[in-house]
């Protein structure tokens, strides 16, 4: 697999809670910080005030490679009470694509909820690309290796997926 092939991941769950608390875990954006080992903040910008189609967030991660650095997410599928995705800028062109596009974004993220028995499938998933991110500098580095780092980026992500699904899991199936 190459970058150019735009990598993704998904992974899911059967949660046993009512889906409507779900989605309402889902479009918590700073609920995956709790769980997450690569993102340490989130927060709204301008007038979003919650999620909603055209919505932007920003975020914080880390990641022992790379540093930190900032990110901004635009909402693009906002099928409420079902799915939830966005698209990943860089928006201080820190990784060399510039300007920060959402069309052309760096990782298109997903949560999806799908009800099943008395509970639900809880479907995240990530792809990778098109445009660069922390991923092309290490690619760079080491061309001759892109596969296994290819590998290696998708493990990772399928770990904090997991992860992450697992967070919202025992949030959703606790007593309220």
């Amino acid at each position: 697999m190459r970058y150019a092939d735009g990598p993704a991941v998904e992974c899911d769950l059967h949660l046993a809670a009512d889906p409507t608390r779900v989605w309402g875990l889902v479009t918590d954006i700073e609920l995956p910080a709790r769980f997450s080992p690569e993102l340490l903040k989130v927060r709204w910008l301008g007038d979003s005030r919650g999620p909603a189609l055209g919505a932007q967030f920003e975020g914080h991660n880390q990641h022992p490679a790379l540093g930190e650095w900032r990110t901004v997410s635009h909402v693009v599928r906002f099928d409420a009470p079902r799915v939830f995705g966005w698209v990943v800028v860089d928006p201080d062109n820190r990784f060399g694509d510039e300007p920060a596009d959402p069309r052309r974004p760096g990782a298109t993220w997903q949560f999806r909820v799908t009800p099943e028995g008395a509970g639900c499938r809880l479907t995240h998933s990530a792809r990778i690309g098109p445009s660069r991110t922390g991923l092309s500098l290490v690619i760079d580095r080491a061309p001759e290796h892109e596969e296994a780092i290819i590998e290696r980026r998708l493990a990772a992500l399928r770990d904090g997926i997991n992860a992450t699904l697992q967070g919202i899991k025992a949030v959703a199936e606790a007593p309220h």
